[in-house]
């Protein structure tokens, strides 16, 4: 499974940007539906942090504290698409983002999740 985000860039603080993750390359039988997703981020010299998680089809949320309220994860399984939709941003919000899928696990430990996306920049500027 290839999970891709999209999204990142420069945004002013206070302002919003919203995150994709995009997955393909599921084996035969498998669908993105199937799978939870989490968000997480990590900033420079700093350890990497949970975000939010979604379950497979939706009807659950978890967010960290640091987010609640500004941040929304939603998902479009028949896009095979996950978002992480970011308004009220700080410049502490400036991380690369990153969202990991599990069929099998959700958790706010990247290690419960089998598969992660390379990231996408995200700078907050004020």
């Amino acid at each position: 499974v290839q999970l891709v985000e999209s999204g990142g860039g420069l945004v002013q603080a206070g302002g919003s940007r919203r995150l994709s993750c995009t997955a393909s390359g599921f084996r035969r039988g498998r669908t993105f539906g199937e799978h939870n997703i989490g968000w997480f981020r990590q900033a420079p010299g700093k350890e990497r942090e949970f975000v939010a998680g979604i379950r497979r089809t939706g009807d659950r949320t978890i967010y960290s504290d640091f987010v609640k309220g500004r941040f929304t994860v939603s998902r479009d399984n028949n896009v095979n698409t996950a978002y992480l939709q970011m308004n009220s941003l700080k410049r502490e919000d400036t991380a690369a983002y990153y969202c990991a899928a599990s069929r099998t696990s959700w958790g706010q430990e990247m290690y419960a999740y089998d598969y992660r996306g390379q990231g996408t920049q995200v700078t907050v500027f004020s």
